[in-house]
């Protein structure tokens, strides 16, 4: 296989659609194996994407797909899918925590089994995946953590807005940047965050409908943003919660137009968490 990641093993929660399968892909097309955690197996109408369709696709861009079909909430499947990736592909060298539950209430709102599946799904899923690839990603010379969470901005605006989701992200955020500082110079572990609304079936259904849409980028943005982080020194990207809009045009992309689903930057939309371009 040849490529900037070639021969490197990704384990990825999620991954059935959206910005964590275009993720997938773009490591795949680079060389790399990829092992997905996901519970879709049978098509929804409402959200599309399955596992075996993203192993499909990941297959089709020349990499070599594990679809692990199970629930990141659950301890046993967790653990059984590290086992399985380390079995298929002998190691693990890049853990993408991708995946996570999405509830804008605010108190009053939000009943507690929601509030409960954001915090087992964004902080504890987050936290068993990386713990149970941690003793194979000591092993790897490229050891990376990426969790798409975002920066800790402390606006006020933010947590009166949505103050259970921003906690559970955020939650998101300062574990990684915790692992960060406690395995400095053995593991990269950054974030990478959208600087605008991306396409997917949660801006669509809960962010902000057809409208949301259209004054979004699509997820190519974060995928190739993800890539030049998998293959760039780990001195600079750890510790930090990178913007995808920033991370491209750290490699002198300036005309970021071609991901606006409009064909126009002029109407895009800011996403969450952040105040100012």
């Amino acid at each position: 296989m040849t490529g900037r990641l070639a021969g490197a093993t990704l384990l990825m929660s999620g991954g059935s659609r959206g910005i964590g399968l275009a993720i997938a892909v773009a490591a795949a097309r680079e060389g790399a194996n990829i092992a997905l955690v996901a519970k879709t197996v049978v098509p929804d109408p409402r959200i599309p994407g399955t596992i075996g369709a993203a192993a499909a696709a990941i297959e089709e861009a020349g990499g070599r797909a594990l679809p692990i079909a199970g629930d990141v909430r659950n301890q046993a499947t967790v653990e059984d899918a590290v086992q399985q990736c380390v079995a298929a592909f002998g190691g693990i060298d890049i853990v993408v925590n991708n995946a996570s539950a999405i509830n804008l209430g605010r108190f009053g709102d939000v009943a507690p089994m929601r509030f409960d599946l954001m915090l087992d799904v964004n902080v504890r899923g987050t936290f068993a995946l990386t713990s149970a690839a941690l003793p194979y990603l000591h092993e790897s010379p490229r050891a990376q953590v990426m969790t798409l969470s975002p920066p800790l901005n402390l606006n006020r605006y933010w947590l009166g807005a949505h103050a259970p989701y921003t906690m559970s992200k955020y939650a998101m955020s300062l574990l990684t940047l915790g692992l960060a500082e406690q395995e400095r110079g053995r593991i990269a572990a950054y974030c990478l965050w959208p600087q605008t609304l991306i396409a997917t079936a949660a801006v669509r259904n809960v962010v902000g409908g057809d409208a949301g849409v259209q004054r979004s980028r699509t997820p190519q943005i974060m995928a190739d943003a993800a890539v030049v982080l998998f293959t760039s020194d780990a001195a600079m990207t750890t510790g930090t919660c990178h913007i995808d809009a920033e991370v491209l045009r750290t490699t002198g992309r300036t005309d970021l137009s071609s991901y606006a689903t409009s064909g126009s930057e002029e109407n895009l939309q800011l996403d969450l968490f952040l105040d100012a371009w």
